[in-house]
């Protein structure tokens, strides 16, 4: 039987995959943390456990003492916070991964999934149809700790046999949670002032388009991933990952198809310069024919499914 840790539970990626694995191997099985004790209420379907990851006496009693097989460590700074405190960002993003491949060989866990994410790109990185292989020249904290991971990762597996995977996340976007932190985290944002009847104030310029991609399919793409045999898995570093592209102008014109009221304007900050520095679009060619990745939903089909879903959710987050 897999046993299964997952850290930082309680974000945008967590909060769906750790229910997602909760279905799939059974809430007895999973065991979510997060830093943050009020968390908790979103997990009655499983264990949950207040954890700050660099706490790694905690961390490594956990993994002991539970017998855990597998590792989702999902914990991080991102980009746009991490810039406030680049220091504290690099500090956690970095020592907390090697905490976990540290315990992955220690303890021979069967698998470790890590994060990376389209910040590992920069201002040379091809900007249309981004390769797997390119020059990385990321410009935030949160990219460059990326960056280094993907090396650790890679270094573990091949020093180590560490089975850990990856993937490169474009944006992401979903109804369950709230804003992250993220320079694409407009494109959530957006929905919920809609929804509200609020003008949206958008902190990135109309035509800066982004690779972005809708939880489902985020979520489907990080289980195909780990469940595909380790053979298929070419790519130790951390796989290119792709399935739709639009700017702020595309999102807005979409929601008001269904809101022909609402209202846009536009006051780039500082995160325009970060996503000025990120690719248009990706090439995950290699993810497509290594285990068979397929992404289900484009930019209408995404926008109707949480125009029809986030209005009830928006209740909690109230």
């Amino acid at each position: 039987m897999e046993k299964i840790l997952i850290i930082g539970a309680a974000g945008q990626l967590g909060s769906e995959l750790t229910l997602s694995l909760s279905n799939m191997y059974g809430g007895e099985q999973v065991i979510a943390t997060d830093i943050n004790q009020d968390a908790g209420v979103k997990f009655d379907y499983c264990r949950f456990e207040v954890l700050d990851v660099m706490d790694k006496a905690k961390l490594r009693s956990l993994v002991k003492d539970e017998k855990v097989t597998q590792i989702y460590h999902l914990a991080a700074i991102l980009s746009a916070t991490g810039e406030k405190n680049p220091l504290f960002a690099w500090n956690l993003n970095m020592d907390s991964l090697l905490h976990v491949l540290e315990l992955a060989k220690e303890f021979k866990l069967n698998k470790v999934y890590w994060p990376s994410s389209i910040a590992v790109f920069g201002p040379n990185t091809p900007m249309q149809n981004t390769p797997q292989n390119c020059v990385m020249d990321p410009n935030t904290v949160y990219g460059i700790s990326k960056q280094a991971g993907e090396r650790w990762c890679e270094y573990y597996f091949q020093k180590y046999n560490v089975d850990v995977r990856s993937l490169r996340y474009p944006g992401l976007i979903g109804y369950k949670s709230l804003p992250g932190g993220g320079t694409t985290d407009y494109a959530v944002d957006i929905f919920h002032k809609a929804i509200d009847g609020e003008k949206f104030e958008c902190f990135l310029s109309e035509n800066t388009y982004l690779p972005m991609m809708y939880m489902p399919d985020a979520i489907k793409a990080t289980l195909d991933l780990m469940h595909a045999p380790a053979e298929q898995i070419k790519v130790r570093s951390s796989y290119n990952l792709a399935a739709i592209s639009f700017s702020p102008k595309e999102i807005f014109e979409a929601i008001k198809t269904e809101y022909p009221s609402f209202e846009i304007s536009y006051q780039p900050d500082f995160r325009q310069k970060i996503a000025d520095s990120w690719p248009d679009s990706i090439d995950d060619s290699a993810a497509r024919k290594d285990w068979g990745w397929q992404h289900e939903y484009d930019l209408q089909k995404m926008t109707a499914d949480i125009l029809a879903n986030l209005p009830e959710y928006m209740v909690n987050f109230k």
